[in-house]
């Protein structure tokens, strides 16, 4: 997952034809429709299973590699047992990066193993590997004051883990900033509050004007060990080989599905998450969890029943970790589609907090209306400033977007990106109530009384 906050100037493409309906008729018209979706949710196993054998028979989905392929080949096939219309894929071209083998070893004051993980998009070292000196420092502002010593060193960030935006920093620009001095390869403490020695990837960049380095996580407990080291004076000696390569793009696609709606079957509502993961772990909870919980949403919509308004479209985006093509590649080929919202799940499944939500006021008053509903579910509200990395695109276009906060306590970034974000770190219970958050939610948007804005552009395109 890619955590990125967006600010639109939107020029929505539709408008509330109504005055707010009251708190009244949501619980009328969805009282016992919202308990039906609870009791279905809640006793349902269907969920945490697809989500384990998704992850424990396919494993990690990066991009470019067989194992997403093999997912996206089963997804496809349950898709079709569901009985849902539309099934289809749509190509995208995807990077193509692989790690291979890495190693990295601490040879002076004393020899020690260091496990590392490169980072996506990292070049290799030569075959040999690197050997150099070491040079710890905590921020971009210290590297600057010890940028005399930096040449020829290997710089290595032992950032601290105070959020995400702020050490995520040092592994996207962290290789750039070392290089501009010289350095001959950048480390980074990995971005997690995790101390047990856990390992966080995720995806790095360069710039063409400045010289590419190898550049790699350890875990915090190594940072701190390299930091500590140079306190007593010494000046620690390391070796790191990382055999990382880049393959020409492959073929992968957005895979899609749909339950019409009853009304406005021309309408879409396009919900789901990103099918790859890093390579590290099984992408349970970033962002499995997200596809499942979407998807086993529709389909108990489907199954009690329930048709919206408008068609619902299951769609899981390929290569958000590192591109977001799929985001993009949906853009160009539905902006012409009459959208009425695009709903994405990618913050791991934990007890549900919020619908966020980014859209016109009057659309904003109606869901507060019906926030009793979601109550039923958990303490659950309303909030705005919805979004996500694979529903950007559209949103950049004019489409409302909506997104699922849940309350992780602290954990998700224990998992995020490392070989720890497993089936097992996703709790049923919570996932079942991502499920039924999201049936309750998206139904009540489809069936909404608003109408779309420029239609006959999209009659004039011909996409539906």
């Amino acid at each position: 997952m890619a955590i990125l906050i967006y600010i639109f100037a939107f020029a929505f493409i539709f408008s509330a034809t109504n005055a707010a309906l009251p708190n009244d008729y949501f619980i009328n018209k969805y009282g016992s429709i919202s308990d039906r979706i609870i009791e279905e949710s809640m006793n349902d196993s269907l969920a945490w299973q697809r989500l384990a054998y998704m992850c424990d028979m396919f494993g990690p989905r990066l991009s470019g590699s067989d194992n997403l392929e093999n997912a996206l080949n089963w997804i496809e096939n349950e898709f079709k047992k569901d009985n849902f219309a539309n099934v289809k894929r749509e190509i995208v071209m995807v990077p193509n990066w692989r790690r291979n083998y890495e190693k990295c070893e601490l040879l002076s004051p004393r020899y020690a193993d260091i496990p590392i993980l490169g980072l996506g998009g990292t070049i290799a070292t030569p075959k040999d590997g690197i050997i150099g000196k070491v040079i710890v420092v905590k921020s971009f502002e210290e590297l600057e004051e010890k940028k005399d010593l930096v040449k020829g060193k290997i710089v290595v960030y032992n950032q601290p883990f105070l959020n995400y935006g702020q050490s995520v920093q040092y592994r996207s620009q962290g290789a750039i900033r070392a290089a501009k001095l010289g350095a001959i390869a950048s480390l980074i403490r990995s971005v997690s509050p995790n101390t047990s020695r856990n390992l966080h990837t995720g995806m790095m960049v360069y710039n063409d004007t400045v010289p590419k380095i190898p550049h790699a996580a350890i875990s915090p407990e190594d940072a701190m060990l390299l930091d500590r080291l140079q306190s007593y004076g010494a000046t620690p000696e390391i070796k790191i080989i990382l055999n990382a390569e880049t393959l020409p793009d492959r073929e992968s696609c957005n895979i899609m599905a749909e339950l019409r709606g009853s009304e406005f079957p021309e309408e879409i509502i396009a919900i789901g998450g990103h099918i790859d993961s890093w390579d590290a772990g099984t992408g349970a909870q970033d962002d499995a969890s997200g596809c499942i919980a979407t998807w086993m949403a529709v389909k108990l919509l489907k199954e009690l029943k329930i048709q919206p308004k408008r068609t619902i479209r299951v769609v899981f985006w390929a290569n958000e970790e590192n591109g977001v093509r799929g985001g993009n590649a949906y853009k160009d080929m539905h902006k012409n589609e009459p959208h009425a919202l695009m709903f994405e799940m990618d913050g791991g499944a934990f007890v549900p907090l919020a619908m966020r939500y980014t859209g016109p006021d009057s659309i904003f008053d109606q869901l507060k209306n019906a926030e009793p509903l979601l109550k039923k579910i958990a303490p659950m509200t309303f909030e705005k400033r919805g979004g996500g990395v694979d529903i950007g695109p559209m949103m950049r276009e004019g489409i409302p977007g909506m997104s699922l906060q849940t309350d992780d306590k602290g954990k998700y970034f224990y998992y995020h990106h490392s070989h720890s974000d497993t089936a097992d770190k996703v709790d049923p219970k919570d996932l079942n109530q991502c499920v039924a958050s999201i049936a309750l939610s998206i139904l009540i948007y489809a069936d909404l009384p608003f109408e779309l804005l420029n239609r006959e552009k999209y009659e004039k395109s011909g996409t539906r």
